[in-house]
């Protein structure tokens, strides 16, 4: 173990130098960062990223991260495993030589193999399946080729019962106290304790992942068992719950110590696709918002935001002009830095970092001096009074691109429209009038042009219509009469989720610090790597090396899987019912997911998403088809060609939406940004040169940028204008004044108080048996309450004595509680 963690400390965050980019020794750090640049715009550092963000990467790499690259042995077993079954079964052939009936009957005596009771003759069948499912390789050439016969091998064992008697094998296997007890007196746990479980998982991954993916070429039948799957999936057929909550269910034992030897990376991968194939991915989310918004009779949404954020380009890093100041006070001493020194204490305060310690290397901390003692950059104009002397550094007309609108539609709420009209009446009149929008008596006409101007861009949410009934279903429950509730994927998961909620919410969180780059392994924490490791630990250089990747990698696969999960599940809950979503952010909030997060971007952000934590020639499919060359030190560093790592970046956007759901609207979260000092560690993100990445640190600064001070407002003029060109505007919204009517400091406690209470009234009233008892009709006649029966367990009888010794003789009757019964 203490090799593993040697191994996997060398990752992009702990320090290492990233191998995304060429450094120098972390010694020369401030001579590396004061180094002129050859560009003016952009640089080697910071290219703009081409990175089109989606649900998922392409099928390959998505199938390729399933494995580790310790379990590249596996794929001989396998496929020994298969051979040897079915050259018993069919002489002389090929599977692909066999037609669709061939190839049924034979998937069919593979799954009667996998009832026998010998756990070892269960397991080779299973290895058998699994290498059909895995493409058949050894009949291949090509890569191609296998992930067309993985695709068909796939469907037809969906369409022959596999998933069905997977599921089967699954919860044994997750029952198996046997494996736990073993597994948890073990010192140190390696693949071989999952072999079983990793198995099964693999299977049901590439099953459900093949069948989610469509292609243009699907025959009908394929069509019609991706639907099959999808409902099978999301409604409990074999048993009381969807799938996914099986899978939570493992997260949950694993992270609570009972199941250490779970391989949780196929676990949580397999829960993203499970909830991507079952409630839909982004674009399936924004045509389920368009249908909801008609059903609810809502004007259309503005834009389609997935393709605003497509179109948008990436602005130049505020590090910039820092550097051009650098390069200038270099050539003209220290008089040109004068400007640079009117720093209060508070904007020092606020530019330190919370979490910068000795898990950081040398470089990152370097880098970090300059940026916090030179936070304040300054805005163009006051650039150029400074920068007199050398008119050559500036940049050219050509070089700077001037948008030619805003991207995005203004919107209004209807809140905003009261406390516009609230402060005008008080200015005018001298009293209000509460929620009352139409009457404008009084007041003079620019106050009626800024109304009508107001009403024009007001925008009404899915959330505010599901708050406005919650409050007219609590006001009045028994005229209103009973809800009707939509049997959809995302209700029955959020039925099925309900009363254990918050430990599957702690478990993901604890998992998601255990594998950031910027964690420390502790004794404490638990342990990731049990699906990784091998048996006998590396003794080489070169094998120490690819360990080391491979853990690296299996951290980012962690992130990434969890990361997307997470996004997915607030999405959809917060369009099936706002209170879901609040239910499920509150527990995250409470579960310390804010300072997570921004722990997490405290690292050389740069330095992870450029990071080369995979061996090309070890990934699936292409170490299947091709003779593996020799590895050597050389080529382990290289990595791949690559100019950004695809994971990496997709986490960090997962992630930074979903701090803006949980930060939304939430002036009690947006103080917890504050307090944790956020602004330095979103600026720094702010280096990586992608439009979407770029949009979502940016909203993150404007909903805080109110209470950061004037000076720091005055410090950052170009992110302030960053934010003004890329960001939604909210009439009315002062965000870079600071003259917020919500921001009281007195409230924010007692805004999460009420929260709290109507997310308990919803989940009461909805979900509660309870409930309906307080309206039924009491029965008052004793002979027909003493006359009913009641289900006792089997067992009562034997001891019925001692219940009633210990249930009634021995209890006192306090009579006296009669009277005091409210």
């Amino acid at each position: 173990m203490e090799a593993a963690g040697a191994a996997g400390g060398a990752g992009p965050g702990d320090g290492a130098p990233g191998r995304g980019r060429p450094l120098q020794p972390a010694a020369k750090g401030r001579e590396l960062f004061r180094s002129p640049r050859k560009e003016s715009e952009g640089s080697v550092d910071c290219p703009t990223v081409e990175f089109e963000y989606g649900d998922a990467d392409g099928h390959a790499a998505e199938l390729s991260e399933l494995y580790s690259y310790t379990e590249e042995p596996e794929f001989t077993i396998n496929r020994k495993c298969f051979e040897e079954d079915f050259q018993t079964q069919v002489q002389g052939k090929r599977w692909p030589d066999l037609d669709l009936a061939q190839q049924k009957a034979y998937v069919m005596r593979l799954l009667d193999g996998l009832e026998v009771v010998n756990r070892d003759k269960r397991l080779k069948a299973a290895r058998a399946v699994l290498y059909l499912a895995q493409g058949v390789f050894g009949e291949c050439d090509m890569e191609a080729e296998v992930l067309h016969w993985s695709r068909h091998n796939n469907f037809l064992l969906y369409q022959m019962g596999t998933f069905s008697a997977f599921l089967e094998l699954l919860n044994m296997e997750i029952d198996n106290s046997q494996a736990c007890s073993s597994a948890l007196r073990k010192p140190a746990i390696s693949l071989a304790d999952s072999t079983e479980l990793r198995v099964l998982l693999s299977v049901t991954y590439l099953m459900v992942e093949n069948i989610r993916v469509e292609a243009e070429a699907d025959p009908p039948e394929w069509k019609s068992s991706r639907e099959t799957f999808r409902t099978e999936l999301s409604f409990p057929v074999h048993s009381e719950e969807p799938f996914a909550l099986l899978l939570f269910t493992m997260v949950a034992k694993f992270c609570s110590g009972h199941a250490p030897h779970f391989p949780m990376k196929k676990v949580l991968l397999l829960l993203w696709k499970v909830l991507l194939f079952t409630l839909g991915g982004f674009e399936a989310l924004q045509a389920m918002k368009t249908k909801k918004r008609e059903e609810l009779g809502l004007p259309p949404l503005p834009e389609d935001s997935i393709q605003v954020v497509r179109r948008m380009r990436a602005a130049s890093p505020p590090t910039y002009t820092i550097e051009l100041l650098e390069q200038q006070s270099s050539k003209r001493g220290h008089r040109s830095r004068r400007p640079l020194v009117k720093q209060d204490s508070l904007d020092i305060y606020n530019e330190r970092d919370p979490f910068k310690n000795d898990e950081t290397g040398v470089d990152e901390e370097e880098n970090d001096d300059v940026d916090s003692g030179i936070e304040g950059e300054l805005d163009l104009m006051e650039r150029d009074v400074i920068i007199q002397a050398g008119p050559a550094q500036r940049p050219s007309i050509e070089q700077v691109s001037f948008p030619k609108g805003l991207p995005w539609a203004p919107k209004v709420r209807q809140k905003d429209i009261e406390h516009f009209l609230e402060a005008s009446r008080n200015k005018f009149i001298g009293f209000t009038l509460g929620q009352d929008t139409d009457t404008l008596v009084g007041l003079p006409r620019p106050i009626h042009e800024s109304v009508k101007t107001l009403k024009q861009h007001k925008y009404v949410s899915i959330s505010d219509v599901q708050i406005k009934h919650e409050e007219e279903l609590e006001k009045c429950p028994m005229s209103l009469g009973k809800e009707e509730v939509q049997e959809t994927p995302c209700e029955m998961l959020y039925r099925a989720m309900l009363y254990n909620l918050p430990q599957y919410m702690i478990a993901l969180l604890k998992i998601l610090l255990a594998a950031a780059p910027t964690s420390k392994a502790k004794t404490d924490s638990i342990n990731i790597l049990a699906d990784v490791l091998p048996e006998e630990m590396p003794i080489t250089v070169l094998q120490s090396m690819k360990l080391g990747v491979d853990v690296n990698r299996h951290k980012e696969i962690i992130v990434k899987s969890i990361s997307a999960s997470l996004l997915l599940l607030l999405k959809h809950f917060k369009l099936n019912h706002i209170y879901q979503f609040e239910y499920v952010s509150q527990h995250l909030v409470f579960a310390n997911c804010i300072p997570l997060i921004l722990k997490f971007f405290n690292q050389n952000i740069l330095s992870y998403i450029t990071a080369k934590n995979s061996i090309s020639v070890l990934d699936y499919p292409h170490c299947t088809v091709h003779e593996l060359p020799q590895l050597t030190a050389e080529s382990l560093e290289a990595g791949d060609n690559n100019q950004f790592c695809w994971r990496n970046l997709f986490s960090c956007i997962n992630l930074l939406r979903l701090l803006n759901k949980l930060t939304k609207w939430k002036h009690s979260r947006t103080m917890m940004l504050v307090v944790f000092k956020s602004a330095p560690i979103l600026k720094r993100a702010l280096k990586v040169k992608q439009a979407m990445m770029q949009l979502y640190v940016l909203k993150l600064l404007k909903i805080q940028t109110k209470y950061l001070g004037r000076q720091w407002r005055k410090s950052n003029m170009k992110t302030m204008s960053a934010i003004y060109q890329k960001v939604r505007h909210r009439m009315n919204d002062d965000w870079a004044y600071g003259n917020d009517i919500d921001a009281r400091p007195w409230d924010f406690q007692a805004e999460e108080c009420t929260l709290r209470a109507n997310i308990e009234a919803f989940n009461s009233r909805r979900y509660d048996k309870s409930q309906d008892s307080e309206f039924a009709p009491v029965d008052n006649c004793l002979q027909s309450v003493l006359g009913q029966r009641l289900e006792l367990p089997e067992d009562f009888h034997y001891s019925y004595e001692l219940w009633l010794e210990r249930e009634v003789f021995s209890q006192p009757i306090r009579w006296e509680e009669l009277l005091h019964y409210q």
